[in-house]
């Protein structure tokens, strides 16, 4: 497969019209509707579990029936195929305004990401439209007309292409369980993004989950993770940094703008040279960084806002700036090993896979990366770099440094002497990194 993903970009925009003007152009249904008596009667016997929960929801006492979501189509067991499955067009008709924010935030593109991976058609079907991998927290994301094909297709059904319920658990949609930690915890957590981790044992997570078990006070200053990524109710999800902690304009520190460049030209966001490839179209359209001081500056300003309830001005921006350091110490490391893995495609000493347009090592290979040294290299940056900026910003020091920083540096050291054995095992001379 190409590096370059530039049909992403088009799929990308091409998708704009639909996401956030479907719901606008919804209709409404013209069928007579089957009595919510019906539907119950039959699901009470078939999915007991669902109706329980639909009773149990402001859905059923506001008279929203299962055919508001569900369509009238479905009337019997020999048709349930007729049953429409919602989608985030389907909440728009009445929850417009979380739409809205929502499709202007990060979770919204999820699907989208995932499916732009260079590599992610090598990985069995059940773990990305099946979603039981990548697919089953990615599913927040929206989906196209050609995605929703897709997951119908050999039979399926597009299930999970609803975005809401992700967060608002079908069928009782609760807005009291979106508001908790809890849940976040099934996506934001394991290896590249362990949240909930950093999070729940933080002093900010210790507090809020002993404030649930009502041990402190209902009163008590305890912020969730929506108190910071959802201020306000908001569900336009975006942090300052962006997931891969990289922005424009580059700093004025030389080092570390040249190890930035690096990590750029990893992620095949630049060539060799340092030029733009089209994974930058990708990288815009994902809305993947901050991509002027503005944009990053507004994103630090909503995070302080959200900080000085509960903490001096002085001291939130000096915790928030010791986030921005650790991402600088954290690149220094990354940089010069993705250095050493490059030198070694230049000496001819790792040979380009054919999938790729030029020599040069690719992080987003994943676990799919052609060498010992370039996986080793795609763990330090998506596991142990992420977690050397995530647990400072999460406030939890046991993650930013031995999970973080330390699993780094022994990363460096592991990949400097597999280059080092390289390089002897075909005569070359060592290169002093």
């Amino acid at each position: 497969m190409k590096r370059t993903v530039s049909w992403f970009a088009l799929i990308a925009f091409a998708t704009v019209p639909w996401v956030f003007g479907g719901w606008k152009q919804a209709s409404a249904q013209t069928k007579s509707q089957p009595k919510v008596s019906s539907c119950v009667s039959c699901h009470t016997k078939v999915t007991p579990g669902a109706v329980s929960d639909w009773k149990l929801s402001k859905h059923s006492q506001n008279d929203v029936d299962c055919s508001s979501c569900h369509g009238s189509d479905h009337n019997s067991a020999t048709n349930v195929k007729l049953a429409k499955i919602p989608t985030p067009e389907t909440c728009g008709n009445c929850h417009d305004t979380q739409v809205t924010q929502f499709m202007s935030g990060k979770h919204s593109k999820a699907w989208m990401v995932m499916k732009a991976m260079p590599t992610i058609h090598y990985q069995p079907m059940m773990l990305i439209q099946g979603m039981k991998g990548c697919g089953g927290c990615h599913k927040i994301g929206t989906k196209t007309a050609e995605d929703i094909k897709e997951l119908e297709k050999d039979g399926g059904t597009a299930f999970g292409t609803a975005s809401c319920d992700s967060c608002h658990t079908r069928h009782t949609f609760s807005v009291k369980e979106a508001r908790q930690p809890q849940a976040c915890q099934t996506c934001h957590m394991g290896f590249d993004h362990p949240h909930y981790e950093m999070y729940s044992g933080s002093k900010h997570g210790v507090r809020a989950l002993l404030k649930q078990s009502g041990t402190l006070p209902e009163t008590t200053s305890a912020p969730t993770c929506q108190t910071c990524h959802m201020p306000e109710g908001s569900h336009a999800v975006r942090t300052a940094w962006g997931f891969l902690a990289l922005r424009l304009p580059f700093p004025e520190d030389k080092q570390w703008a040249a190890d930035r460049v690096s990590i750029l030209q990893g992620l095949g966001v630049l060539d060799p040279e340092g030029k733009p490839t089209a994974r930058l179209d990708a990288v815009k359209a994902a809305d993947l960084a901050r991509l002027t001081q503005e944009d990053w500056q507004q994103e630090r300003d909503k995070m302080l806002k959200v900080c000085t309830k509960c903490h001096s001005e002085t001291f939130a921006k000096g915790e928030l700036k010791k986030g921005d350091d650790m991402i600088r110490e954290a690149d220094k490391i990354m940089g010069e090993a993705i250095r050493i893995v490059a030198d070694l495609y230049k000496d001819g000493l790792l040979k380009k896979p054919e999938q790729q347009d030029y020599s040069f090592p690719d992080m987003l290979a994943f676990h799919d990366a052609p060498s010992k040294i370039e996986t080793e290299l795609f763990r330090m940056f998506l596991e142990h770099r992420m977690r050397t900026f995530q647990g400072t910003f999460h406030a939890n020091p046991d993650y930013a440094l031995w999970y973080g920083w330390s699993a780094m540096k022994q990363s460096l050291t592991e990949i400097k002497a597999t280059a080092q054995e390289m390089r002897r095992a075909k005569g070359e001379p060592a290169i002093a990194h």
